[in-house]
């Protein structure tokens, strides 16, 4: 079954730089710096950038921070609590949107 997710793809995530050279450079050097051992080790985030790829629904990131995690020693099961993490706040997140629409249908019904 075709998808528009194909896993070949994400080795060419490179090339996004070919007519924007400056841009890709600036863009590579911030994220190489963001994932240099900090106050948070690279371990920990590659599992927060694992919990953000679901919340954000990237295949291509799951794909390489889920090899990322696993080359770092990070198991299965803690990948999981960190998907679950990250679907619980987005849920909530989802949720306490509802005030908004509370909000409206309050200021609607005066």
């Amino acid at each position: 079954m075709d998808t528009y997710y194909n896993p070949s793809d994400l080795g060419k995530f490179g090339a996004i730089g070919e007519k924007a050279p400056e841009l890709a450079e600036k863009f590579f050097d911030y994220y190489g710096a963001v994932f240099e051992e900090g106050a948070l080790t690279a371990r920990e985030k590659s599992l927060i950038a694992l919990a953000v790829a679901h919340a954000v629904q990237c295949p291509y990131c799951i794909d390489s921070y889920t090899n990322d995690c696993l080359n770092k020693g990070v198991s299965e099961e803690q990948m999981t609590e960190a998907v679950h993490v990250a679907a619980a706040i987005r849920g909530g997140a989802t949720l306490v949107h509802g005030v908004q629409m509370k909000n409206i249908v309050k200021k609607l019904e005066l």
